[in-house]
């Protein structure tokens, strides 16, 4: 069999590999709501309806959940979208390069390249490069926080009556009470990227990204309510039968195209030992937002590309800006540095740093502390979830092995070296390409 027929059957087999498995009309994302949902009223953090009616008391609690950009739920849900979208992906530069002599290819021995940063070096007129990545990243921490132990508090609607004092949250006493939510979450992506580079002319090279995502969510909830009176007036259940304690879960799983990509480098000229370029590409909105496959917002990203090759080590250094079209997620300053190493005629070694600067005030935004005044006074914090800036700094190392004359395969750790945004403890990507 040839090499490129293995190739072509490595592809669909990596495809193949992702379970197709349909999810709800609400999608992915309208499971994070019912994380939150212990009675039955048909809303997040109401105790149960015939409570409301016995007492007036059931949805004194859902205003604490939905206040525009202070929703704790909202923010769950948009960490999350941002951590899918800045999911990092591979460079698309051969591993094989040529020189021509007497008007034939001949293939050189040098670094096969780096894997997630870019360097100056194009395919060369005519040429193609074919290649399939599986990358599988299982989210553990949001801001640093453990996913399976993310603590939320929600306190009461400030209720007005004919006492002055009525004004100031914690009177009635009853408002002191607080629910204490307790989450666990598991969220788990495996993603196999196709993707197509041409080389347009000597110096320019245009490609294609076709991401296939599995998204897989499961979590659990325990709500407490922390009763500042005895009895109190907040409770689930039914009033035959109440609790201070409830329970929740969710779980689903979704198959789908991600954010297609486009993108055309350019060397603008120079040596081996120093040479300069310009990437540009676009990322358009296909995925589904709702199932976390894609940000729901076009992305162009625009890199300065410099490099060079010392004998056998060939650093690189890539500095540009992310530009997002929506609201929900912030542009970036990008900023890449690392290097790629021959190690024998047929490995090579490449470590990159990998950063994403936030530009401007996250939409991710956190309610503020309450602070209660009566009977005493007193602050909760809604959530165990710093508020800081979402930067991003990963740390990637890998290994490219040559397999033939043209085949490569990819093999990359990357590790987060901060903790800015929902980040996974490492992420692993293997990969075919083949330069014909």
């Amino acid at each position: 069999m040839s090499v490129s027929r293995v190739v072509a059957a490595l592809l669909v087999g990596g495809l193949a590999a992702l379970p197709l498995q349909a999810q709800s009309d609400g999608g992915l994302r309208g499971l994070i709501p019912d994380l939150f949902s212990f009675g039955d009223c048909g809303e997040p953090l109401c105790l149960n309806s015939g409570v409301n009616a016995a007492t007036g008391h059931g949805s004194h609690y859902i205003g604490s959940t939905v206040q525009g950009t202070d929703n704790l739920i909202g923010f769950l849900s948009g960490a999350i979208a941002a951590a899918v979208s800045s999911v990092p992906v591979s460079t698309a530069t051969s591993a094989v390069a040529f020189r021509f002599e007497g008007g034939r290819p001949v293939r050189e021995v040098r670094s096969g390249g780096p894997i997630f940063g870019e360097r100056v070096q194009t395919l060369g007129k005519g040429r193609l490069l074919l290649g399939v990545n599986l990358t599988a990243v299982d989210f553990t921490s949001v801001r640093g926080v453990p996913l399976d132990n993310v603590a939320f508090n929600f306190t009461h609607q400030n209720t007005v009556g004919f006492n002055p004092l009525d004004s100031a949250l914690g009177s009635p006493a009853f408002e002191n009470d607080v629910i204490s939510v307790n989450t666990s979450i598991d969220l788990n992506l495996q993603m196999a990227l196709l993707f197509l580079t041409y080389g347009l002319t000597d110096r320019i090279d245009i490609g294609v990204e076709l991401p296939l995502v599995h998204s897989d969510l499961s979590g659990g909830s325990i709500a407490r309510v922390v009763p500042f009176t005895n009895p109190t007036p907040h409770f689930f259940g039914t009033a035959a039968n109440p609790s201070l304690n409830a329970g929740s879960s969710i779980d689903g799983t979704a198959t789908g195209i991600g954010d297609v990509g486009a993108r055309v480098k350019v060397n603008l000229g120079g040596s081996d030992r120093g040479a300069f370029g310009f990437l540009a590409d676009v990322r358009f909105p296909t995925g589904n937002e709702e199932d976390f496959q894609g940000s729901g917002e076009y992305a162009v990203r625009g890199l300065f590309i410099v490099s060079g090759r010392f004998g056998n080590f060939s650093p690189h250094l890539n500095g540009g800006y992310l530009w997002r079209s929506g609201e929900s997620l912030t542009d970036a300053v990008l900023v890449t540095g690392g290097f790629d190493h021959l190690m024998a005629p047929w490995a090579t070694i490449a470590v990159d740093v990998i950063t994403q600067w936030q530009v401007g005030t996250s939409p991710l935004v956190l309610p503020g502390t309450v602070t209660f005044t009566v009977p005493n006074l007193r602050h909760v914090e809604p959530t165990n979830i710093p508020d800081r800036r979402d930067d991003l700094i990963d740390g990637s190392l890998g290994f490219k092995f040559l397999v033939g004359n043209a085949l490569t395969l990819v093999t990359n750790v990357l590790v987060p070296l901060n903790s800015g945004g929902m980040r996974a403890n490492w992420a692993g990507t293997i990969g075919l390409e083949r330069t014909f």
